[in-house]
């Protein structure tokens, strides 16, 4: 599929078919996702072509493009590097101000950095949530200082 074609799938589901408008939302939410710039001069070609970390970022504008409540992120950065990941981070930050976002991290230091709220679940169970704050600095189960020093049996 395209890279125009994978954002406009959701809008053309949701019944948007004007293509002033679609081609304005697929504008919309790739800028919104960071990738605009990168892409714009090439909208029919493959999304296979683009970077792991540009495929990642088309992932998020074609959510966002159906408007959604929620952003479900599982492991949003596993495969990407550095660069790429932080840039999924800094939409995460700013996208939290307008959609809730539940991501799913085995990176301390990235839910640390985003997170507002936190839950450590291991072995299925929940064993500890709060604040990012109240779950890093002062976690309260053993089980969660264990694994937030690095400890873990």
């Amino acid at each position: 599929m395209s890279i125009f074609d994978n954002v406009a799938y959701g809008c053309r589901i949701h019944g948007i078919s004007d293509k002033r408008q679609l081609r304005a939302t697929i504008e919309h939410y790739l800028t919104e996702a960071g990738l605009w710039d990168e892409v714009k001069n090439r909208l029919h070609d493959p999304a296979s072509r683009l970077s792991i970390g540009q495929q990642q970022r088309l992932c998020l504008a074609r959510s966002l493009a159906v408007e959604p409540e929620f952003i479900l992120a599982d492991e949003a950065t596993s495969a990407l590097d550095p660069q790429s990941s932080k840039t999924i981070e800094d939409l995460f930050v700013k996208l939290k101000q307008h959609y809730s976002i539940v991501m799913v991290t085995h990176t301390l230091r990235q839910a640390l950095r985003i997170a507002d709220y936190v839950v450590f679940v291991y072995m299925g169970e929940v064993i500890e949530a709060g604040t990012a704050e109240e779950v890093f600095r002062h976690p309260q189960h053993e089980l969660t200082r264990n694994y937030m020093s690095g400890v873990f049996s």
